[in-house]
């Protein structure tokens, strides 16, 4: 999963539109992209969605914020459909996410769902407190599938007049921007790449996408449909990378008692198998 489309859940002609697009999942939102007179409609609107053919396409759901007193209610209302997951925004940490995975497990045994089937995907940095508990997410459910940073709502609760610049987001952010990444990394979960808001420069999306996988970034929300295929390209490897993964890994593979190896005069040990691993995974070999 490299793009993360967030589509408004109150828009069926935009889910239709995304629906044919390049995108690897969709997120059918409930939270900011809806007006809160809308907000009770949008449910219905998305379990329709939900409910129509289904595609190869992943179909997440964004609820409500747990401090909205709506989150259950969206649950309900859309979980009948079966969406592959829950989006979780405004996650403080791992025990948003615990509450939520309760829910989903007395929600689909009620609906004779597989019990753990839907997963989570938690917006983790959308708060000044949820910095603090990004440490803290391993072992929070089974269902956690992925860490996303955000910034948009990180700069309301820090009440900075901006968050970024041409030259791109300034220090709070990036320090946000890094801890996601890493907790990700100790959860053993997707690190997602925020959204990129400046919808015309594309070329600054695909830099910033590139930066991202660079850094171990698996994936990118993104908010429009013009900027999908610019973050396809960037984590999808390419064929020289595919093609020293597959050396590292042969490599290994002849001779798996060696921790350390040289290949064109350079010292290859696990880590770099690992990595490979990772690589070829992402080209689907």
């Amino acid at each position: 999963m490299r793009s993360m489309l967030f589509v408004p859940g109150d828009s069926p002609r935009k889910f239709d539109k995304a629906r044919t697009g390049p995108a690897d999942a969709l997120i059918l939102d409930l939270e900011d992209s809806v007006a809160p007179d809308r907000k009770d409609e949008a449910r219905g609107l998305v379990r329709a969605m939900l409910d129509g053919e289904r595609g190869s396409q992943r179909l997440f759901v964004r609820a409500n914020a747990l401090d909205t007193d709506r989150t259950l209610a969206d649950l309900a209302a859309v979980m009948p459909a079966r969406p592959d997951g829950i989006v979780l925004p405004k996650a403080d940490g791992p025990e948003a996410v615990a509450a939520v995975a309760a829910w989903l497990d007395g929600i689909e045994a009620a609906l004779g769902l597989s019990v753990g089937s839907t997963r989570i995907v938690a917006i983790a940095t959308e708060t000044a407190a949820s910095v603090f508990g990004l440490g803290r997410y391993g072992g929070a459910s089974p269902r956690l599938e992925g860490l996303m940073w955000g910034a948009e709502d990180l700069s309301a609760s820090l009440g900075a007049t901006e968050n970024g610049d041409a030259a791109g987001f300034h220090s709070p952010y990036r320090l946000a921007r890094d801890l996601c990444l890493m907790a990700a990394a100790a959860a053993g979960v997707a690190a997602i790449d925020t959204v990129w808001t400046r919808i015309e420069d594309v070329d600054g999306l695909a830099a910033e996408a590139r930066a991202a996988r660079r850094d171990g970034f698996s994936a990118k929300a993104v908010i429009h449909p013009k900027h999908v295929e610019a973050v396809n390209a960037a984590f999808t490897p390419g064929a020289a990378e595919i093609a020293w993964a597959e050396r590292i890994v042969a490599a290994f593979a002849a001779d798996g008692a060696l921790g350390v190896l040289r290949i064109d005069g350079k010292m290859i040990d696990k880590p770099h198998l690992r990595a490979a691993e990772k690589v070829l995974a992402a080209a689907g070999r």
